[in-house]
């Protein structure tokens, strides 16, 4: 299989979501392998986003627009004539699912569908990635990994509007991908995201360094959830790996694909805020479940035969590094250091990293 260096230097790719935490990550990775990368999304919602602090939209196009906006989304597949595209924008929070479910629906679904089909009408594109999540799973709380084949679902409106992605894309890939030459698809589902630059509301690392950053108590709704945590750069360099395979052999590889941790990996929530505070250099935990609190799963593990087995991909940094090098990251951007040095500085530690 060709490097990521040769797969991607020269070409032009699409990433929308590219402002997003996980889409900021992509998005320069891809610009350090040389790709020539168009972002569509819209705007950073949160301040000091990671996409912000790069200055990423000096290093790539950006154009600021909503996916739900089929004309703006047509002419920016038009202009950027995208070689291969990572569809990642999304409403990504479950807690705001709740309070605004048509929001999450219309982008999540709906937006997503507007997506395959400018992939449908451009004939030149390579291959997609196009990303879910890990909740478009029923979840049954079984202690063993959720497969490819698993049932999908949703109790939430966050979870349910990922399932229904995953339906809008498995009838896209059934009914107008499957048969088209030298072109390939796959939806990717990844766990518990964490990393460097993220400040997302109600997301356990944001949290974490608000409170440590301030001096005040690690506040925890559910410390006894297990979730499969990773860090960032291992569902993308998932990603990327396989694009690149689908490029190289479709037929292959389209299809959809479980991106996490070793089952049995995983954490507490509890586990992970300690370890925080104790990788800040102090600081204290508390729980605090409010009255009425929204209903959250507790266990929810993927299992990554497949991946393994037929893409060799392997996750390289285990949890325990996963969470040094995401409170490293805060606290040398915190403590002065630019997130441009910083970012391109771990992800080339993890390109050198044989795996922990």
């Amino acid at each position: 299989m060709p490097s990521l260096q040769d797969s991607f230097k020269g070409r032009r790719v699409l990433v929308t979501g590219h402002p997003g935490f996980k889409g900021s990550w992509l998005a320069l990775w891809l610009n350090e392998l040389g790709a020539e990368v168009t972002g569509y999304a819209l705007a950073p919602e949160y301040e000091r986003s990671h996409f912000e602090l790069l200055g990423l939209e000096k290093h790539i196009r950006h154009i600021e627009a909503d996916i739900r906006d089929t004309e703006a989304l047509g002419r920016a597949f038009d202009e950027a004539k995208p070689e291969f595209v990572f569809h990642l924008a999304a409403q990504a929070l479950v807690r705001r699912s709740y309070d605004d479910p048509l929001t999450t629906f219309s982008t999540n679904v709906l937006g997503a569908s507007n997506v395959l089909e400018e992939i449908r009408n451009h004939a030149d594109i390579r291959a997609l990635i196009f990303v879910t999540s890990d909740k478009c799973y029923l979840n049954k709380e079984w202690v063993w990994g959720y497969r490819e084949n698993d049932e999908l679902g949703g109790h939430d409106p966050y979870s349910a509007s990922k399932a229904g992605a995953e339906m809008a894309f498995a009838a896209y890939q059934h009914s107008f991908f499957q048969d088209r030459e030298a072109f390939g698809a796959a939806s990717v589902r990844a766990g518990n995201v964490i990393g460097g630059g993220d400040w997302a509301e109600d997301r356990i690392i944001p949290d974490c360094i608000r409170a440590l950053e301030a001096g005040n108590p690690i506040k925890l709704r559910n410390p006894d959830a297990t979730r499969p945590w990773q860090h960032v750069l291992d569902p993308l360099n998932g990603y990327l790996t396989l694009a690149a395979a689908l490029a190289d052999k479709p037929e292959d590889f389209s299809g959809s694909w479980n991106f996490g941790p070793e089952v049995g990996a995983g954490l507490t929530v509890g586990d992970l805020g300690q370890r925080a505070a104790k990788l800040w250099g102090g600081g204290t935990v508390e729980v605090d479940r409010p009255e009425g609190a929204l209903f959250e799963h507790r266990l929810l593990q993927l299992n990554i035969d497949k991946v393994k087995l037929e893409l060799d991909w392997h996750p390289k940094w285990h949890s325990e590094r996963a969470i040094g090098e995401s409170i490293d990251w805060y606290k040398k951007v915190i403590g002065g250091k630019t997130a441009w040095d910083v970012s391109r500085a771990q992800i080339h530690a993890y390109e050198d990293s044989a795996g922990d």
